[in-house]
C-alpha cells in the first residue's frame, strides 16, 4: 500500500509539532527565585503564591487575576506574560518593573 506524499508530509508535520503545542503555553508550575514563591496555572485556574485556588483570565501566553486577601498583592490585579518556554514575567498592578519567574518542578510534600 502506498501513502500519498501529501498525507505523509502532513503526518510528519503533526508529529514534529505535537510536543511544542503545549510547550508554548503559560500553563504549569512557576517559581520565583527572587521571592522564593511558587504558583500553578491550569487554564483559567490558578493556585496563587499564598496557596489559594481561584479563577483568573487565561490566554495561552498570558494570565491575570485579582489577588485575594492574604496575598502579598491583595486587592491588585496581577498580570503574567510568557516570554519563552521557561520564562514568564509577573507584574502586580502599580509595580515599577516585572519580576522574572521560571518554570519549576511541582513541589512535593
Amino acid at each position: 500500500m502506498r501513502i500519498p506524499i501529501g498525507a505523509f508530509v502532513a503526518c510528519i508535520a503533526c508529529i514534529a509539532f505535537a510536543g511544542s503545542a503545549f510547550a508554548d503555553s503559560i500553563n504549569g508550575d512557576w517559581c520565583s527565585t527572587a521571592s522564593r514563591r511558587h504558583l500553578n496555572i491550569a487554564g483559567p485556574k490558578i493556585v496563587t503564591p499564598a496557596g489559594k485556588a481561584i479563577d483568573g483570565d487565561y490566554g495561552r501566553h498570558d494570565f491575570s487575576y485579582m489577588a485575594p486577601a492574604g496575598e502579598r498583592e491583595a486587592g491588585k490585579r496581577v498580570a503574567m506574560r510568557l516570554v519563552n518556554d521557561r520564562t514568564m514575567l509577573f507584574r502586580p498592578e502599580g509595580a515599577a518593573s516585572d519580576e522574572v519567574w521560571e518554570r519549576c518542578a511541582r513541589p512535593t510534600s
